[in-house]
């Protein structure tokens, strides 16, 4: 059946469920940054161990969120939300009474494969409930709103239970909301699967999620063993094999391949990710830099710290809810570069702060203009992302472009703490005081991250004026190359 089939007056809470899936996955990405400090008292992480709590969870959502997408395809949306939401749920229960750090990161790993299954599955669902061009804008942009939102609220929340009755209930407060969420989903989304039969691309999941793994080891590595180092060259030659291996897995060896090369003949797809790779790796890098800056230079506590980005929020939350008509209307485009200048300039100018800093002079415009920026790159990247694709390949095209982002946050977060690492060193090792060199790291990584956001803003110079809308029907997907809608 196609999504048209949906009853009216199901849509409202079909648009719930998916945006509800949407923001507890970003709620708990955020809120976890928050936490990280009181978990390596906890826990007696050291900073390089730490680390593997956001990057595990963040590369093993990269790796899967393709396989993720294409189960949607091939099983059902609602089945696969209901799976996703479940693995979720349950290993954050298993997260938040971890006793030791093995428990916990295998546990972040575990619920970064929840979110995997979970979120291509709802913009999969709306996707193929929402085909009318006008409620399909205003529905993407609803679910944008609430990912990036739920970031800045996450971060709230994560700072007030991490400051009030502990680090352990910022996962745990995952488990109700799963529940309610496993709830609605069963009573009011209606199963959509697509006529493709096949099987899961196993070898290239587990390819590109162990290479992603390798590749981030090496790099995260390289502070204190050396880039010429046997232990940083053998994993990152590992990586760059897996990752290869995946590549030909796609090209020639699957036969249900987790990601049809052909998509990326369709230039709306192939833009937006581009974009959406750079957007990531400046905006959810940002959270992780912004919070040590407060927390450990300006001395702000937890609960401060997550009111601190309400502005930001606020911001994401209103342009990505506002810019949909825009995006209908001028097409995805306009506003995809409007919101780079935006989210660039707010991170170069957060590069100045400094431990004289305060918040209200120093920090609140740039957060201010960051989030305006990425609310409306967030909303005009998925709908270019997901636009001129039959409905068959929506949770294809949605675990792309959400597999694309995570992999930038992996992938900027590691090269950055590696360069900064060495830029602070440098600079106590020169007679700097150790809080001036800090903060002068931190302020490096700003800029590099404004660096990052302009490439995202060359890479949206080619996404398409107006993408071609997605045909009404299209025959079964085949197995190696599905037909695909062109954009020009």
């Amino acid at each position: 059946m196609s999504g048209s089939d949906v009853k009216p007056s199901r849509l409202g809470l079909v648009l719930t469920a998916c945006c509800l899936g949407q923001f507890l996955m970003v709620l708990d990405a955020a809120s976890i940054n928050v936490a990280l400090w009181e978990i390596s008292q906890a826990l007696h992480f050291d900073p390089s161990g730490l680390q593997w709590v956001v990057s595990l969870y963040t590369i093993v959502l990269s790796g899967f969120l393709l396989l993720g997408g294409r189960a949607a395809d091939l099983f059902g949306r609602r089945r696969t939300f209901l799976v996703g939401t479940g693995i979720f749920t349950a290993a954050s229960l298993v997260a938040g009474l971890a006793v030791n750090q093995l428990t916990l990161v295998l546990a972040r790993g575990l619920v970064g494969l929840g979110a995997a299954i979970m979120v291509p599955a709802t913009l999969a669902v709306l996707g193929t409930t929402f085909t009318e061009p006008a409620r399909r804008a205003k529905a993407f942009g609803l679910w944008a709103a609430f990912g990036g939102g739920g970031g800045a609220v996450g971060a709230l929340i994560g700072g007030a239970i991490t400051g009030m009755i502990g680090w352990r209930w910022v996962e745990l407060i995952n488990v109700p909301i799963g529940l309610i969420l496993l709830a609605v989903t069963a009573l009011v989304v209606t199963e959509q699967k697509s006529d493709v039969r096949g099987k899961l691309d196993w070898a290239g999941a587990i390819s590109v999620t162990l290479g992603l793994v390798a590749l981030v080891y090496g790099i995260t590595q390289s502070t204190s063993a050396g880039w010429g180092s046997s232990e940083v060259v053998s994993a990152l030659v590992i990586g760059v094999a897996l990752l290869a291996f995946f590549v030909v897995d796609q090209a020639k060896l699957a036969s249900q391949p987790l990601v049809p090369l052909s998509i990326f003949r369709n230039r709306s797809v192939s833009a937006a990710n581009g974009a959406a790779l750079f957007a990531s790796g400046a905006f959810g890098v940002t959270f992780f830099y912004a919070t040590l800056l407060m927390m450990g230079i300006l001395h702000m506590d937890g609960f401060a710290v997550g009111l601190s980005y309400l502005p930001l929020a606020l911001g994401t939350f209103v342009t990505a809810r506002a810019c949909a008509p825009a995006v209908n209307r001028f097409g995805p485009r306009p506003i995809l570069l409007a919101g780079f200048i935006l989210t660039g300039a707010g991170l170069a100018w957060l590069g100045f702060a400094d431990e004289t800093s305060s918040f209200a002079a120093d920090l609140l415009g740039p957060t201010l203009l960051i989030g305006l920026g990425e609310g409306m790159v967030i909303a005009a990247g998925t709908i270019a992302g997901t636009a001129g694709l039959p409905w068959q390949l929506q949770g294809l095209a949605s675990g792309l472009i959400n597999t694309t982002r995570q992999l930038g946050v992996a992938l900027s977060l590691a090269v950055i703490v590696a360069v900064t690492a060495v830029y602070t060193n440098n600079l106590i090792a020169s007679g700097t005081a150790e809080i001036s060199a800090t903060a002068a790291g931190y302020g490096l990584a700003f800029f590099i991250l404004a660096g990052i956001a302009c490439v995202g803003f060359t890479c949206a110079l080619f996404v398409p004026a107006k993408p071609r809308p997605a045909p009404e029907s299209q025959p079964p997907i085949e197995a190696k190359e599905p037909a695909l809608a062109g954009s020009k």
